[in-house]
């Protein structure tokens, strides 16, 4: 299904969400950059960090492409395939992200 069938609201939609895609995706590179780049923060915990803005834009990249082709084209058709590789790619990237914080939270539960 749709967010709108309103034409005059398509192209809010799209921008809402390619805007959204944009920042997502260049806020979790610039963390990445910013911690590979310095030699001080490569320590376990900074490479959690990194990990998990790695698999938030994994997480993002997995359904709002999907949501701006239909959008764009106004086709609301899926595969069955397509289906199943993006709910296997967003569960992926959710228990990633899950795991990664479980373990940030342990290791920061040892450090106190």
């Amino acid at each position: 299904m749709s967010f709108s069938e309103d034409p005059n609201l398509q192209p809010i939609l799209f921008e809402l969400f390619l805007s959204m895609y944009l920042v997502t995706v260049l806020g979790n590179l610039l963390i990445i950059l910013a911690l590979s780049s310095d030699s001080h923060l490569h320590t376990p915990m900074y490479s959690f960090f990194s990990n998990l803005s790695l698999a938030d834009i994994g997480f993002i990249s997995t359904t709002v492409p999907q949501i701006l082709m239909n959008i764009q084209t106004h086709n609301e058709v899926i595969s069955y395939v397509g289906c199943l590789t993006q709910t296997s790619l967003f569960n992926n990237f959710v228990c990633m992200g899950d795991k990664l914080l479980t373990v940030m939270a342990y290791d920061w539960f040892i450090a106190i």
